[in-house]
């Protein structure tokens, strides 16, 4: 297999990277950087637990090939907070319980993140459409739906 360098914007660093022809981005992300807030769920697309943003759009990164994203910019959960400090997106997500095993979470913030940045003032249909590639097994994305409400309320994303 022939391995390709390739640079990556992750939450802002310059990553440089040697990756096969056929490691997704979630395997890159995970083995290669060490950022493990994103999720392996089903590795087919199906459960939005890979979630991340590139460019701004949210993307499942098993669906995606690393190498196809050279000098694109990603973010991942852990690029969200800034100097320790929640998003609002965040911190809605703790105070209204909308975390259960907390598997999803970092998919589903990355979903209500991309949606608010587009759409500051979202009605929950406007959720329930951003959401819909990320399942929940345990909360029954009430709480999800009514945290993402409460965040566009306080201010978004930051």
């Amino acid at each position: 297999m022939e391995n390709h360098a390739i640079t990556l914007i992750v939450n802002g660093q310059e990553e440089a990277l040697l990756v096969p022809s056929n490691m997704t981005l979630l395997h890159a992300l995970r083995d290669g950087l060490g950022l493990t807030g994103t999720k392996n769920g089903c590795e087919a697309g199906e459960c939005g637990a890979c979630t991340v943003l590139v460019d701004g759009e949210p993307v499942n990164s098993c669906l995606v090939l690393a190498v196809e994203l050279d000098g694109r910019e990603i973010t991942t959960i852990e690029g969200l907070s800034s100097n320790g400090k929640l998003t609002p997106l965040q911190q809605a997500f703790a105070d209204l319980n909308a975390v259960q095993c907390g598997y999803c979470t970092p998919g589903m913030l990355m979903a209500g993140t991309a949606l608010l940045r587009r759409n500051p003032n979202p009605t929950v249909e406007d959720i329930q459409k951003a959401l819909v590639g990320n399942l929940c097994r345990c909360t029954g994305y009430q709480r999800i739906i009514d945290a993402i409400m409460e965040a566009s309320r306080n201010g978004g994303t930051r």
